[in-house]
């Protein structure tokens, strides 16, 4: 995949709970990536976030009972920190502060991320890169993007 990260273009590298906003301070062959903001939502399992076991439903003859199926309240808060992440994407590039980017993210985000992104946010987007980068080193991710770049 080829593309090119020009001077001041923006890498956004996320997941479900984390949210690194890098510009490229850099040029296009060197990049040298800063950090402008970062966002972290706390990443607590299901059993934290429920608050009792699942319900249990009555069957609609006879005395037989079945449990419900339960909600994955980890799985929704990392879809609403992503939808988060998109409509600050939208206002961003809606209001000219980010004129192109990178958007980089496991495939799963990246669904969640194209789907509450608006079509100016889609047109852009330099390219996006379907790996989980985000708890590496901003150096590492560096390295990561420029070899995508060769590829």
């Amino acid at each position: 995949m080829k593309f090119n990260i020009p001077w001041k273009s923006w890498v956004i590298v996320c997941d479900g709970a984390k949210l690194l906003l890098l510009r490229n301070e850099g040029d296009t062959e060197i990049l040298n990536l800063a950090v402008v903001d970062q966002d972290n939502q706390p990443n607590q399992p299901d059993r934290d976030l429920a608050a009792d076991k699942p319900g249990r439903s009555f069957a609609s003859h006879g005395t037989g009972r079945s449990a419900m199926e339960e909600t994955s309240f980890h799985a929704q808060a990392e879809e609403d920190f992503l939808k988060g992440v998109a409509e600050m994407l939208n206002a961003k590039v809606y209001s000219k502060e980010i004129e192109r980017y990178v958007l980089v993210a496991p495939p799963g985000a990246l669904g969640i991320l194209r789907k509450s992104l608006n079509q100016g946010a889609i047109d852009a987007m330099s390219a996006e890169l379907p790996k989980d980068l985000v708890k590496m080193p901003v150096y590492d991710i560096e390295k990561h993007l420029n070899a995508a770049k060769a590829a």
